[in-house]
């Protein structure tokens, strides 16, 4: 990964931000020690006082960029997973997640299609116009049925892609909203389609935030002639 890519990491820059201004603090606290040393009390209660706000900023932006782990900046028409469909039994799939980056994973899911879901975040304007792109983070995938009754009665799926322990940046605006000006709003997206044998389909997410799934050629073909 070069630098431009690295510094693209709205989470990366946020940290490197945060690891600046605790070596300010340092230095503050240093610069106090110094002063009170030379018996100077005033200063030294002033750079005391100095070194604590830059530790407080510090703190606050590490916790801001650990709550956007798991996010990914949103381009124009993002690609966010491609899955592939086997099935098990009447209604039971095994699915086989495949990330950007290379990365798999397998699970099993139970209905009649698929439902994935992300949260999306968005700036305000003054943020927008100095290039900050949307955020999202997948939230979770889930088996849906075509029967609204097995959909309330039936063996459900849940898969949930967030990560155990970690601070995430939506239950920090919900509950110290004032803590996070920037952010325009926090909402869900999601996309569904149904489960064919063999199929394959991709998932993106636009810049206005709808998340798009679409089949491969001969997975819609499948589509088609199970609907006839």
């Amino acid at each position: 990964m070069n630098w431009e890519h690295l510094l693209a990491l709205p989470t990366t820059v946020i940290l490197l931000v945060a690891g600046a201004l605790a070596l300010v603090a340092l230095l503050a606290a240093l610069g106090s020690r110094q002063h009170w040393l030379a018996r100077r009390r005033v200063r030294g209660s002033l750079s005391a006082l100095l070194a604590l706000a830059w530790l407080a900023l510090a703190l606050l932006s590490a916790g801001l960029g650990l709550s956007l782990r798991g996010y990914r900046r949103l381009a124009s028409e993002e690609p966010v997973v491609a899955i592939d469909a086997r099935i098990l039994s009447p209604q039971r799939w095994a699915l086989t997640l495949t990330w950007p980056d290379g990365s798999t994973r397998q699970v099993g899911l139970a209905g009649d299609a698929f439902r994935l879901e992300a949260i999306v975040l968005k700036w305000k304007l003054p943020t927008l116009l100095a290039g900050v792109s949307p955020l999202y983070r997948l939230d979770r995938l889930d088996g849906r049925y075509d029967d609204p009754q097995q959909e309330a009665d039936a063996p459900r799926t849940v898969i949930d892609f967030r990560q155990a322990g970690a601070w995430d940046l939506l239950a920090l605006r919900q509950h110290y909203p004032a803590w996070l000006p920037m952010v325009d709003t926090v909402y869900g997206s999601g996309a569904f389609l149904p489960l064919v044998d063999q199929g394959h389909y991709t998932v993106s997410l636009m810049r206005s935030g709808a998340l798009v799934a679409r089949p491969d050629e001969a997975t819609a073909q499948r589509l088609d002639e199970s609907l006839r």
